[in-house]
């Protein structure tokens, strides 16, 4: 057993592992986003009880003190969580909406904007905090927003913003 997460008295106790960081941001979510956020802590909440009970049968406890802190950051998201409801209709792009753009090369993408514990950028779920949500909020169709990249500045059309 790795004594580095254990007490030292009787090994069986493991050691409550430093708290995953938690972001400066407001904690902005969707409804699909806070349903994620529970859906998360139900699975841990179960997680925690299942390594609890076979505690006896755990060479390694590692995995219970790593659950616990999961939980531990779940549970404090939720706390924090400020649900944002989409708008009914999209006349300019905001939190919650999806937006279709088009780059100077003529690449289409959709974006849409939603908050950091439900943004998953390779699936185009962007954190309303990023860059690119910064530069395509409040933008209409039609207009050409810049989105600075560490490569330089893409320009990026609005074509649809959907709700």
């Amino acid at each position: 057993m790795n004594k580095a997460f254990t007490k030292e008295e009787d090994g069986s106790t493991p050691e409550r592992l430093p708290d995953l960081p938690i972001s400066e941001h407001p904690n902005h979510v969707t409804p699909r986003g806070l349903a994620q956020l529970r859906e998360r802590q139900s699975v841990l909440e179960a997680e925690v009880a299942r390594l609890r009970n076979n505690r006896e049968f755990l060479d390694d406890l590692y995995p219970l003190a790593v659950a616990e802190r999961d939980l531990r950051y779940i549970e404090a998201r939720l706390s924090s969580a400020i649900l944002v409801t989409p708008p009914d209709s999209a006349s300019q792009v905001s939190f919650g909406t999806t937006v279709t753009v088009e780059d100077e090369n003529g690449k289409r993408a959709r974006y849409t904007i939603v908050g950091e514990d439900e943004a998953a950028p390779e699936n185009g779920l962007i954190a309303a905090f990023s860059p690119l949500a910064r530069a395509l909020m409040e933008a209409v169709i039609g207009d050409i927003v810049e989105w600075p990249k560490p490569a330089g500045t893409v320009e990026l059309e609005i074509l649809k913003i959907e709700v």
